[in-house]
């Protein structure tokens, strides 16, 4: 997925605010889900949620307005209740600017803890990145 940088992702600085990277890697990851034939909309109408358990974001080099960014989400491991994503972030000129990593469980419309329904388990594991 790629970013343009706006002024808003800025902060007064002219860097991209720190807290944007997580809004850049929802989208990322709401973008490989629908690629994989998962839409976030249709899952929660099943009652099938996945949340953020754990955040990790390492920021190698800072992010400049009018910068583009390129993220590409991965699945790292997926288990009966858990994926998590791994995320290289790079500048434009093919640089890495901010390495990630997210833990995300799946809840019911309760968001009590649940397995992962089999048909979106098997896709989640067919795609898994190795």
């Amino acid at each position: 997925m790629k970013v343009k940088i706006h002024y808003h992702h800025t902060d007064c600085g002219g860097v991209v605010y720190y807290a944007k990277y997580l809004e850049f890697l929802e989208e990322a990851r709401t973008e490989y889900f629908e690629e994989k034939g998962l839409f976030i909309k249709e899952l929660v109408n099943r009652g099938i949620i996945f949340v953020v358990r754990h955040q990790d974001i390492k920021y190698l080099k800072p992010v400049f307005y009018m910068d583009t960014l390129e993220i590409k989400a991965k699945i790292d491991k997926v288990s009966d209740t858990r994926v998590i994503f791994d995320y290289d972030i790079r500048n434009q000129k093919g640089e890495f600017t901010t390495y990630a990593k997210t833990e995300l469980v799946c809840v019911d419309k309760n968001f009590k803890l649940t397995k992962i329904p089999k048909d979106i388990f098997k896709k989640l594991c067919l795609t898994q990145d190795r």
